[in-house]
């Protein structure tokens, strides 16, 4: 019975320290800052109609 606790108390403890390292570790904060322009260049925006092209029956 206390070999089976132990074993859990280090598969915890092992748990932890997994989510430990992933939380406070890797890129720092200045790092993950979003890009001044609010499009990225892969981004496709399709140009709004003009009047004139609703006015002549294209679409």
């Amino acid at each position: 019975m206390l070999w089976l606790i132990l074993e859990a108390g280090a598969a915890f403890f092992i748990l932890v320290l997994i989510v430990w390292w992933t939380m406070f570790s890797g890129r720092k904060n200045t790092a993950r800052r979003a890009p001044a322009n609010k499009t990225s260049p892969n981004s496709t925006a399709t140009p709004a109609k003009s009047d004139a092209d609703t006015q002549n029956g294209h679409r």
